[in-house]
């Protein structure tokens, strides 16, 4: 694999104490794709920022290296200046003409130092020390912390105190670097993004290969990005239809796969569109990719500006309004909502200008039609979790609640493959199929599309996966019928078999799997191979959440999560009736209540569904119970006593409502990349009256469960 040059500028210190600032900054000139004035924003701090490390790095040499603007593809920034001296990784991150730290700019350079300490191989047994300075700040006393994992706390530095600072910690912190300053520089960069990093990432970019570079574990990711992109274009090519069934194992990257082909076709003829069912996940990418528009227009404005040469304030202002201004959250927000859509929303669009002749839908024969609204712009579909299209009941259903259209004939896959099947020329549908983790009504599973395929669209091409045939893909009798389908083609390439789990949960879903199971010896043995992942229990809440905020570093995420049926937490006051704010529970920082960092509000398997926390507590109330026969279930109902109603635990007796619930469970436990919490509550341990809803029984056994498997109490 081509190793991608990540820095602008990289030399020893003692070649770059030999050059002159002109050439260090043509060579950042250079790389930086673009010529950056001396009357810049950024070519006066990167003038600051030669002139101060000229000032003191004579000492060392012959003792290290320089690299200047060295990227962090995971966080789309770039670290200022690392110095690598006897071994140790200095990461400067110059806020010039400054004269104060600000809280961000702690995180921006701490978050700096974990990417490096847990993606960037030739830095993970290296000591890492993160410097804030700003160049103007009043001098004061740098105190040194102990390292957690190799990794010091930021420090805060002036342009004088910078040099002390950085003695201090030499003569302080081991050097242990057993790879040369040139293998650092090479280094391979193994990130594990969360979904809202990696989409964000690639469309800025266009480019996946960067952020989720997993060195030989990707290559099978690879092949099925670059076989759905050969299938659409040989669609293309030859003017055919076709769709794709993509398979994979929990945590291959599916979703991933769908977006990289969504952003693959973002400004060619024939683009595509990510579709979804899954409100919360659609609702947080959006926001986050907006949000991500709209700031990398004001960087760019703002750069475009500073730039500017003028001799007055009105040459100023003349020149400013020839620059076009940054975007607008609005429009922003439209464009992401082109590629990224609810799926009802893509069908609403496709209802329009349309009926029913002889039970199919055709287009309204008017004199004002206009085909654009009937014929869908993009001509690649990507439907996420397919297999949980709705039947033909529950679409009916929807669309006579939401929409009052009556007897809507259709399940959705036969509506949505008609939708593409209105291009005259070409189309593709990618159907993401998932196995497992099912915690809603009426989904057809995928043999629902195979029926329709069969009955209605003899003439596509249909691309499979080869593994589509497992049980866990509920493709059914549905898979025999293909045989008389006249264009099959089994691949390989469309299954992913690799799983893309956090760096530090690989074994998670595997111990969760066992915990559901009962199967007590199994777990322990998974729990036993999670050396690097926190997991501890408490029936403490208070305990819980100061646990997670002792955790998090940088900008590291968590929150609480409850399961949607667990509604006797009100009296530690979560509230599952009460739903909270996706957008600013997964992405507004620590000073908006509504964020979870504040550890307020609780999110369910509904809203955390395809998202990640790095850190979460999962608070267990009583609907889901352990016991030696097996767990049981119940939901929060009413029954009759001496003619009065009251709420109580019911029963669920329903097979397919008790895999829904443990589903529900699945999907919380395997929530956290980095650590987790568990938090059983007591109940109801005051005098009476009691409370019936919450007897100490009704956890006492789950706790105890929980224990027994090898998990630590805080």
């Amino acid at each position: 694999m081509a190793l991608i040059k990540r820095y602008y500028y990289g030399a020893s210190i003692d070649e770059f104490l030999n050059q002159s600032d002109a050439e260090v900054k043509d060579a950042l000139n250079t790389n930086a794709r673009e010529f950056i004035t001396t009357y810049s924003t950024q070519g006066r701090s990167w003038d600051r920022e030669l002139e101060d490390l000229r000032s003191f790095l004579t000492p060392y040499r012959h003792r290290g290296s320089i690299v200047l603007e060295y990227s962090i593809p995971r966080l789309g920034r770039r670290i200022d200046v690392v110095l690598l001296i006897d071994g140790v990784v200095f990461i400067l991150e110059y806020k010039a003409f400054k004269d104060e730290f600000l809280s961000a700019d702690r995180i921006q350079v701490w978050d700096y130092a974990l990417d490096l300490k847990n993606f960037h191989k030739e830095s993970a047994r290296r000591y890492i020390v993160p410097i804030l300075i700003a160049t103007d700040a009043e001098a004061h006393t740098v105190e040194l912390s102990e390292p957690y994992e190799h990794v010091y706390a930021p420090v805060f530095c002036n342009t004088t105190t910078l040099p002390a600072t950085i003695e201090s910690f030499l003569l302080r912190v081991p050097h242990i670097a057993t790879s040369t300053d040139m293998d650092w520089l090479n280094s391979q960069y193994e990130p594990t993004p969360t979904i809202i990093e990696a989409v964000t990432h690639m469309y800025r970019t266009h480019n996946v290969k960067e952020i989720t570079n997993r060195g030989s574990d990707d290559q099978d990711f690879y092949k099925t990005c670059d076989k759905i992109k050969s299938i659409i274009e040989h669609a293309k090519t030859h003017g055919e239809k076709a769709i794709c069934f993509v398979t994979g194992v929990p945590g291959a990257g599916k979703t991933l796969v769908g977006l990289d082909i969504a952003a693959k076709y973002l400004e060619e003829e024939g683009r595509a569109v990510y579709l979804s069912g899954n409100g919360p996940l659609v609702e947080v990418l959006c926001e986050a990719l907006a949000r991500d528009l709209v700031r990398r227009s004001v960087m760019d404005y703002e750069r475009k500006v500073g730039a500017i040469e003028y001799t007055t304030k009105k040459e100023l202002a003349e020149k400013k309004r020839l620059i076009d201004k940054p975007i607008t959250k609005k429009s922003a927000s439209s464009q992401v909502q082109a590629v990224i859509q609810m799926v009802h929303r893509y069908r609403k669009a496709c209802l329009e200008n349309a009926e029913f002749v002889d039970g199919r839908i055709v287009e309204k024969r008017t004199l004002n039609t206009d085909r654009s609204n009937f014929v869908p712009i993009d001509h690649v579909a990507i439907f996420d979790e397919s297999q949980r299209a709705w039947t033909q009941r529950g679409l009916a259903k929807f669309m006579n609640e939401k929409y009052s259209w009556a007897d809507f004939p259709f399940s959705e896959p036969e509506f949505l493959i008609s939708c593409i099947d209105r291009h005259q020329d070409w189309g593709v549908v990618v159907c993401l199929v998932g196995g497992g983790q099912e915690i809603n009504h009426d989904e057809a599973g995928i043999g629902e599309w195979i029926e329709a395929l069969n009955r209605y669209y003899p003439d596509w091409h249909i691309y499979i996966s080869d593994q589509l045939h497992d049980s866990e893909y509920m493709a059914g009798e549905a898979l025999a019928h293909l045989a008389h389908h006249q264009h099959v083609h089994y691949q390989s390439e469309l299954h992913l078999a690799v799983t893309r789990r956090s760096f530090k949960a690989e074994r998670l879903a595997h111990f969760v799997k066992a915990l559901l199971d009962m199967d007590v010896d199994k777990a322990r043995q998974e729990l036993a191979q999670m050396e690097d992942y926190k997991l501890f229990i408490t029936r403490d809440l208070d305990k819980a959440k100061a646990t997670l905020r002792e955790w998090s570093e940088g900008s590291e995420r968590y929150g609480l999560l409850v399961s949607s049926k667990a509604e006797r937490l009100k009296p530690l006051a979560i509230n599952v009736r009460v739903k909270p704010s996706v957008t600013a529970y997964f992405l507004n920082g620590p000073d908006d209540i509504r964020s979870s960092l504040f550890l307020e509000d609780a999110v369910s398997e509904f809203d955390v569904q395809g998202l990640e926390l790095d850190y979460s507590c999962l608070v267990w109330d009583a609907d889901f119970q352990y016991t030696d026969n097996g767990w049981k279930h119940y939901s929060l109902g009413t029954k009759t006593d001496d003619g009065e109603s009251i709420m109580c635990w019911r029963n669920i007796n329903d097979k397919q409502l008790q895999d829904y619930q443990t589903n529900a469970y699945r999907v919380l436990l395997t929530r956290a990349r980095q650590g987790m919490v568990i938090c059983v509550p007591t109940g109801d341990t005051h005098l009476p009256p009691e409370d019936a809803t919450r007897l100490p029984e009704f956890y006492g056994a789950t706790y105890d469960y929980l224990k027994s498997l090898g998990i630590k109490e805080i």
